[in-house]
């Protein structure tokens, strides 16, 4: 049996190539005295919308924040409902929560883990304000349908891009497709950061110039405070270190799709593997597979020096902090839960590497 250990993630591994630039930044904005709101979230700001094909980027503090305030913009009254994937990150969840409204699940479609469109509808009420949809595992949502349905009730789009930095439908960025993309530079994420940070994306003035007032105690001007605002804030550090991966984005999209096809054209079909398809340019964030005996499966693999991990073991609807407030069985999105299974598939990892998993995969 091998003993060298593949991890699932290694984050020094992951940052190693752009270690002497990261330094640089860090020297030139310790040096700088400006910390807060400068010139390099300014420049991020500015590089990172151009990216996403949108008109503006606002740098937040996590993306959780970006899913919060997006909401926040939009004064929605009392009572308010949100349509949400029963099968996403708690996160989105508990952006609709901390405002006062209430989630409304929708189970996702089995094949790309992602919302159905063809469940949305029957979940709108008069209630219902906004569709929060999740491009989950690095696939875009079908848009089309779901802009369509938005359009009909006159509802708001935000889209949680969290683990979607530069995939694609139909050759458009997620991101750019609703009133605002919510985006996560969680160390782990295909755009990572070195600690936590985040950042919203809109084609909306009115709805961008909101956003960068409430991230900083609702404050347009200097001690004047026209909102009810918070302190959420991209630093300079994150951000200067952000431009530098943003430049290498596509390179790391495009080694973890090649990374990708080494799973989908060897893997043997016992595994459900991700769906392909022509119109979708996705970007694997996370590898998942599914199987019936995925806990025996990620023992086995962790026996023979493989690390995986679950994304996520525990069905929203099944967590104890949304008991009371989400209701209702959600027997797809349970599914998915209870057999998914995450497989290496980063940056720093090698194509001997991934054979390896394969291998001992095929095994099973």
């Amino acid at each position: 049996m091998r003993t060298t250990m593949i991890d699932y993630e290694n984050l020094g591994n992951l940052n190693a190539p752009f270690f002497e630039e990261y330094k640089s930044s860090f020297s030139r904005t310790l040096e700088s005295g400006w910390y807060i709101l400068g010139e390099n979230v300014k420049k991020f700001e500015i590089d990172y919308a151009q990216y996403c094909g949108t008109n503006y980027c606002i740098g937040l503090a996590s993306g959780l924040d970006a899913l919060h305030l997006a909401i926040r913009c939009f004064d929605f009254p009392s009572g308010t409902e949100i349509i949400v994937p029963s099968n996403t990150y708690i996160a989105t969840i508990l952006s609709i929560v901390q405002n006062g409204f209430k989630p409304v699940l929708v189970e996702p479609d089995i094949k790309t883990y992602n919302i159905n469109p063809t469940k949305i509808e029957e979940k709108i009420t008069p209630n219902t304000r906004a569709i929060m949809l999740v491009h989950l595992y690095g696939k875009c949502c079908d848009m089309e349908p779901i802009l369509f349905v938005a359009k009909k009730y006159g509802l708001k789009v935000i889209e949680d891009c969290a683990q979607s930095h530069g995939s694609k439908y139909k050759g458009q960025i997620s991101g750019s497709f609703g009133d605002f993309g919510a985006h996560s530079f969680y160390p782990t994420k295909n755009l990572g950061a070195l600690g936590d940070a985040g950042a919203a994306t809109t084609n909306d003035i009115l709805l961008a110039e909101k956003l960068k007032a409430l991230r900083n105690y609702g404050s347009k001007v200097r001690y004047v405070n026209e909102y009810v605002g918070y302190n959420s804030r991209l630093d300079e550090m994150q951000a200067g270190f952000l431009s530098i991966k943003l430049a290498s984005l596509n390179a790391i999209n495009e080694h973890k799709r090649k990374l990708a096809k080494l799973y989908l054209d060897n893997l043997n079909v016992e595994f459900i593997k991700p769906v392909v398809d022509k119109d979708y340019y996705d970007v694997y964030h996370i590898f998942n597979i599914r199987h019936a005996k995925r806990d025996q499966l990620k023992e086995y693999l962790l026996l023979h020096g493989i690390k995986t991990e679950i994304h996520y073991p525990i069905a929203p609807n099944k967590q104890k902090a949304m008991q009371g407030i989400i209701t209702g069985n959600y027997p797809v999105s349970e599914e998915i839960h209870n057999t998914t299974l995450s497989l290496p598939i980063s940056f720093c990892h090698t194509d001997e590497e991934i054979y390896r998993v394969i291998e001992t995969l095929n095994k099973f």
